[in-house]
């Protein structure tokens, strides 16, 4: 079953488009649909957007749409706010299951953000709590029974390394510590089982593989049995059980309607309804089989034809997410001057160059013209100019 889609999403001509791990492409529907909501809902109804265009009901709506690719429930998952702020809820609310242990684990490859929002959790509770990182291999020794909380991302964004979340999350929950998974880097780019896996909670964004567009909101799962126990640190407005009734103290909502805060990013949700749609019929497993073969191709023509890099991902396609790493010592200039070419990849310090593989817009073509620039700008030194190695604040 094909999966590609490359005519619904507006790709640049003569691009090569290989950093969808990192922003998705624009879906074609979505620029019509937002200005429809722009002109006609926000633009003539106004306020009375809220309820004549169920703007209120828009979280929940798409968040079963999210749910549908994640192995997750309906009602399990609710859209809003940053993932940094949805990592923090996860992670406050798993320190509560756990009063009597102190100890959050994850690991030295996880995104900063996520040790960051941890850091700034042990620092505000000023309880004696720690936030212990190991290597990423090392995880499964250091689950002990004084883990309140495992926090991992399936897949690691430097290397695209891929841990085991059935087998982490049941080994964490042996030793009686709560689960948070976060999906950045899986949602969109491979099958994943949140209901199989039994995890406590999953956190995720949405503008890289479900191409919802910069600043596309995140999402949060609470395994359903737990969703009307949880109590959220961050006890928003429209997480209250009757936001109009303008209680003065807090009341948190129904089930996954807790983990709700602010008010809903309407605009970019809707770009993002769009493009959840084009989801409906995609086989996530076909998906994930045409990814591993795009980066199996990509590997074996890289590492035959452009010697100078050195592959950082796990060989094994089972052990990696939907992209693949290099390391290369000047990865950053290289990388602008393989941009420059068309052949749009990233940077990730400190020598990573990094290509992410999405099957509903790339094929075995758009591979290997990208592998024959790489290999251009690698033999020929075309990265050795001043005007590549000038850092931008985005790498």
């Amino acid at each position: 079953m094909s999966v590609l889609r490359k005519d619904q999403f507006v790709l640049p001509e003569g691009v090569i488009y290989l950093d969808g791990n990192s922003l998705g492409p624009l879906p074609k529907a979505a620029a019509a649909r937002v200005q429809e909501m722009i002109t006609d809902e926000w633009g003539e109804m106004l306020i009375r957007g809220w309820n004549k265009a169920a703007w209120m009901e828009q979280p929940a709506r798409v968040g079963n749409m999210v749910a549908g690719i994640i192995g997750a429930p309906e009602g399990s998952v609710v859209m809003g706010d940053t993932l940094s702020i949805k990592v923090f809820q996860a992670l406050a609310s798993a320190l509560k299951l756990r009063p009597g242990r102190k100890v959050i684990l994850s690991d030295n490859g996880n995104f900063p953000s996520d040790l960051y929002m941890a850091e700034g959790l042990v620092g505000l509770l000023e309880q004696g709590y720690e936030l212990r990182t190991v290597a990423p291999e090392e995880v499964t020794e250091a689950i002990g029974e004084d883990i309140a909380a495992v926090m991992l991302t399936e897949v690691d964004y430097r290397t695209g390394r891929k841990h085991d979340m059935k087998a982490i999350t049941e080994l964490a929950h042996a030793n009686g510590a709560v689960m948070i998974w976060d999906l950045a880097h899986s949602a969109g780019a491979l099958p994943v089982d949140l209901a199989g896996s039994n995890c406590e909670f999953a956190v995720g964004c949405t503008y890289k593989y479900l191409n919802g567009g910069p600043g596309a909101p995140g999402f949060i799962y609470v395994r359903p049995d737990l969703a009307d126990a949880v109590q959220p640190a961050l006890a928003g407005w429209l997480g209250h059980r009757q936001p109009f009734a303008f209680e003065q103290n807090y009341q948190p909502g129904q089930g996954i309607e807790r983990m709700r805060v602010g008010t809903p990013p309407v605009i970019q949700l809707t770009a993002l309804e769009v493009a959840m749609e084009l989801w409906a019929d995609v086989d996530m497993q076909a998906l994930r089989e045409a990814s591993v073969a795009l980066q199996e191709q990509f590997i074996e023509e890289i590492e035959r034809d452009v010697p100078q890099l050195t592959l950082a991902s796990p060989r094994n396609s089972a052990e990696r997410g939907s992209q693949v790493s290099f390391r290369f010592e000047e990865g950053y200039a290289a990388m602008q001057a393989v941009i420059d070419r068309g052949v749009i990849g990233d940077f990730r310090a400190p020598d990573i160059m990094r290509f992410g593989f999405t099957p509903l817009y790339l094929d075995a073509e758009d591979v290997s013209k990208a592998v024959e620039i790489i290999r251009d700008v690698m033999e020929n030194r075309l990265w050795d100019n001043e005007k590549y190695k000038t850092r931008a604040r985005v790498t």
